[in-house]
């Protein structure tokens, strides 16, 4: 069945890009809402923005999200990897400014939150998007593929200069907690080389190595404390892919894989799927099908402990 979040909660925090300070509220929603978001810093005019693959204004950087008016709420992929690992498919996000707070870098405060929270149980059947044909795009020497599966499977693939990351790879089906357990904690990363151009152009104002972000320099982690993982890297890749991927407006049925891949060329997948005739369609889920969702099985003990 759908489901959403038993009572609102609050997280606060500043904009990895802006540097503006942020309070975001998930509120609960019925059956068929979805997840919406809602700037209530603007007073008149149209202030909810569609969490979906189509209100999407590509950024390499960040998942940004328009609506018709212009209006505009950016970095949301965390937030809505979120609600999609913890199996919240309606929801009402609002939000006071123009950009989702960071907060350490990661999805698990917000899993945390949810799940202190609780999931309530709706009255109507989940509906989720079944893949039906392989559709790919590429994008120099980054791809990024959807083919037919019975459960939302995620393999990536990244390869960087810096000996600290180098080429790490990871596959994961995102049922049965696995991405509470597995990917949630993960922080965005960058070059520190890319730190400096970035602020240089007014972006990752924000950001703070080991506070938010994941800085690394050559064979150096530079970040205070180092890695929650090995690997967290690709690790955090994939749970961009999964936030990117919810963007679908339901919950996906397929193998996703990514190589050298980000939000920009996730979502021109997206588009690719879905203006693709008999690529995709969409089904009711009975119970051995929602069982295949991400979110199903997730474990409140599973999910790792942070300092």
């Amino acid at each position: 069945m759908q489901t959403t979040i038993k009572s609102a909660i609050s997280f606060t925090g500043k904009g990895l890009h802006s540097g503006a300070p942020a309070t975001v509220t998930i509120r609960p929603a019925g059956v068929h809402h979805g997840i919406w978001f809602s700037r209530t810093d603007v007073s008149v005019g149209d202030r909810l923005i569609p969490a979906r693959w189509d209100a999407v204004n590509r950024s390499p950087l960040c998942t940004k999200l328009e609506n018709a008016t212009g209006l505009s709420i950016s970095t949301v992929e965390h937030l809505m990897a979120a609600l999609a690992g913890c199996g919240i498919h309606n929801a009402l996000i609002e939000i006071d400014g123009p950009e989702v707070p960071i907060l350490d870098g990661s999805a698990i405060p917000f899993v945390r939150g949810f799940m202190q929270r609780g999931i309530r149980v709706l009255s109507a059947p989940v509906m989720a998007f079944e893949v039906l044909q392989t559709v790919s795009v590429t994008e120099g020497d980054a791809t990024a593929t959807l083919a037919p599966s019975d459960t939302l499977r995620i393999d990536f693939e990244i390869d960087f200069a810096d000996a600290a990351i180098g080429k790490q790879k990871k596959s994961l089906v995102m049922n049965n907690g696995s991405f509470a357990r597995e990917l949630c904690d993960s922080r965005t990363f960058c070059r520190q080389a890319d730190v400096v151009a970035m602020q240089a152009n007014g972006l990752a104002l924000g950001g703070n190595s080991g506070e938010n972000a994941v800085v690394f320099d050559g064979d150096q982690v530079v970040s205070p404390g180092g890695l929650r993982h090995a690997d967290e890297p690709v690790r955090h890749k994939m749970l961009d892919a999964l936030g990117d991927l919810a963007l679908a407006g339901a919950p996906l049925l397929g193998h996703y894989t990514g190589v050298r891949a980000g939000h920009s060329l996730t979502n021109t997948l997206l588009r690719k799927l879905f203006a693709t005739p008999g690529a995709v369609r969409m089904v009711e889920c009975d119970a051995a099908m929602a069982q295949r969702l991400p979110g199903y099985g997730l474990v409140w003990d599973e999910i790792p402990q942070v300092a």
